[in-house]
């Protein structure tokens, strides 16, 4: 019998069970959902663009978004090793530093986390993208002299966790090191086991069960993780009396909370401007194979989000409140998903949206897919700052050392304003594919991860962040990861 069961082997899962074995702290089983990692596209930084919507995706969507055009909008998570660190733009910040002051629980401030982002990025060595598109470079000359990042306003090409071409996931860099780990893929969690108030183990979806000695860690992610709990008793008592579920603790906060990144694009199109399958890139795109293989450059190189900028949407501080992703591919927003056509992409994100939705099972059986809301744009303050957004990206934009590269914005177009652009993004806005806080720290878990009520059980993932992190999600879960072993490995001896 094993001493731990981690519950989901994505970017926070992956770290974890790799550090709870550097610390010696007992023997761990891993359990993953979904296959393996050794696939090609996985590897190859552009291949992300396939694996979406795959066999390798949860492919989830939100229930109808009443504040976004009633839409049910797309809700990627990997579902392999690595998890959706295996499926994502691979795109490196830490997010800013008062995003954890002001989580204002014990042990989660910056200067508490900062030597665990230390350690993991020791691990995963994220850099600034190698061969990044001309188009990308001419970003920094938008805000000059500034690397990006979310403490000010500042622009230019990101940083990636990539290592030579290649892609760098928690499960690569960490989890490889310790073949003593036990990884069981295939391996779909439908509820806990318990012992009295104690969490012993889990029952899978195809009837076995796997038991260990000193306990569990989930870090199945903001929808994983909610819904095994959910279906294991713990959660809202009424939630599930309504669906025949014995409730062994009532928590009302799990499944609360759950918000993501809103983000509504610009998409710009003319000939000789970024990558896309015009006549004249044929060429190109028939050598990129080779271009890859040789020397890790051309658009199989590229992860589509190159880089961006942190801005304040309203101009009126340095302190961003919006990101941009900026995507040097031909992007079409109608009509076939490949087209004969060059352009470029950039987006709004809000960094801190205030807009929350919940998440809540459709049924006990884990076969079923849970009810995604997002609550999108359901305060009104976020659709004004992302309509202010849009109008300053327009201008900053202009900025841009594009020079003959330069198109003109092909949808919304610049036409569209005011009420106008606010009714755009209603009806256009989807996410970052960033959804966080759903079992958050302060609510229904310690400072410490355990969740409170039960024994020998804790939660390590995204669902923890009381708030998003300014910036993209994927450092700051494998930061969860690695602090959750240490809290693990000190709590459980």
């Amino acid at each position: 019998m094993k001493d731990f069961l981690v519950i989901g082997a994505g970017s926070a899962g992956s770290m974890l069970a790799a550090e709870l074995a550097r610390r010696e702290a007992g023997s761990v089983i891993l359990l993953e959902s979904g296959p393996h990692d050794r696939h090609p596209l996985v590897q190859i930084p552009m291949g992300l663009i396939w694996m979406m919507g795959g066999a390798r995706d949860w492919r989830y969507q939100t229930t109808p978004q009443p504040s976004a055009g009633g839409r049910q909008i797309k809700v990627p998570r990997g579902r392999m090793i690595g998890g959706s660190g295996s499926i994502n733009s691979m795109v490196w910040f830490r997010g800013r530093k008062d995003d954890f002051d002001n989580w204002n629980v014990p042990g989660w401030a910056f200067a508490d986390v900062e030597p665990a982002f230390e350690a993991v990025e020791a691990l995963l060595q994220p850099s600034r993208l190698a061969n990044p598109h001309p188009l990308t470079e001419g970003l920094s000359q938008i805000f000059v002299n500034t690397m990006p990042s979310p403490e000010h306003e500042s622009s230019g090409v990101f940083s990636y966790n990539l290592v030579k071409g290649r892609r760098n996931s928690a499960a690569k860099a960490a989890l490889s090191r310790y073949p003593a780990i036990e990884v069981k893929t295939g391996a779909e969690v439908d509820r806990l086991i318990w012992d009295g108030d104690r969490a012993v183990g889990a029952a899978l979806v195809d009837g076995s069960e796997i038991r260990v000695a000193r306990g569990v860690v989930l870090a199945a992610g903001s929808i994983g993780s909610p819904s095994i709990l959910m279906r294991s008793g713990v959660g809202p008592k009424d939630h599930l009396k309504s669906l025949d579920i014995d409730c062994r603790q009532n928590a009302e906060d799990i499944g609360e909370n759950l918000h993501d990144h809103p983000g509504v694009g610009l998409h710009f199109e003319g000939p000789a401007s970024g990558y896309g399958l015009e006549p004249r890139q044929w060429l190109s795109w028939a050598m990129a194979p080779l271009s890859y293989a040789l020397n890790k450059s051309g658009p199989l190189a590229s992860p589509t989000v190159e880089g961006g900028m942190f801005f304040n949407a309203r101009g009126d501080s340095n302190v961003p409140d919006v990101q941009s992703h900026f995507i040097p591919f031909h992007m079409a927003h109608k009509g076939r998903r490949f087209q004969m056509k060059s352009g470029y992409f950039a987006d709004v994100c809000l960094c801190r949206p205030k807009s929350r939705g919940r998440l809540r099972l459709a049924s006990k059986d884990p076969k079923a897919a849970p009810l995604i809301d997002l609550g999108l744009l359901s305060d009104a303050s976020d659709l004004d700052t992302m309509a202010a957004g849009i109008e300053r990206l327009r201008d900053l934009l202009k900025s841009a050392d594009f020079q003959e590269r330069r198109a003109p914005e092909s949808h919304p177009t610049d036409a569209i304003q005011g009420d106008a652009l606010k009714q755009h993004i209603r009806s256009s806005c989807g996410t970052a594919y960033h959804p966080v806080g759903t079992i958050k720290l302060g609510g229904p878990l310690t400072s410490r991860l355990s969740v409170s009520g039960v024994e020998n059980l804790w939660v390590a993932d995204a669902s923890i962040m009381p708030a998003v992190t300014s910036a993209n999600t994927n450092a700051p879960s494998m930061m969860i990861g690695w602090k959750g072993a240490e809290f693990i490995s000190e709590d459980a001896a």
